[in-house]
């Protein structure tokens, strides 16, 4: 499972890589969507993934490490996935107005010449 899930994280981190480097602004918006749920994934993943486990210690029970599971993966990745939304809104706006004031979708805000 765990090269299943490490190969799943390489696949969107290199396609949100990818999409990044495109000329195209929604493109780029897309890719950073990509990265930040590989980013997630990844968090996640650091925070041993434990079945029937509870994330706090029990009241009056012993500090065990190993009867646990760590919250603050789970916490940190519940806060990126609402600041990523977030994120994504406003680039989408930002992407609009930018249209509107260029007439193009381009990062630089040039149509590349066409060998016509």
């Amino acid at each position: 499972m765990e090269l299943i899930l490490s190969a799943g994280i390489g696949a969107l981190a290199a396609s949100g890589i990818y999409l990044l480097l495109r000329p195209r602004t929604y493109q780029v918006v897309v890719g950073l969507s990509l990265l930040s749920y590989a980013v997630n994934l990844f968090i996640f993943s650091m925070g041993r993934l434990r079945v029937n486990a509870p994330p706090v210690l029990e009241p009056g029970g012993v500090g065990d490490l190993l009867r646990y599971t760590d919250p603050v993966p789970q916490a940190l990745v519940l806060t990126a996935i609402v600041i990523g939304f977030a994120m994504t809104a406003l680039f989408l706006v930002v992407l609009l107005v930018s249209r509107g004031f260029t007439g193009t979708d381009h990062v630089d805000g040039r149509e590349p010449p066409r060998g016509d």
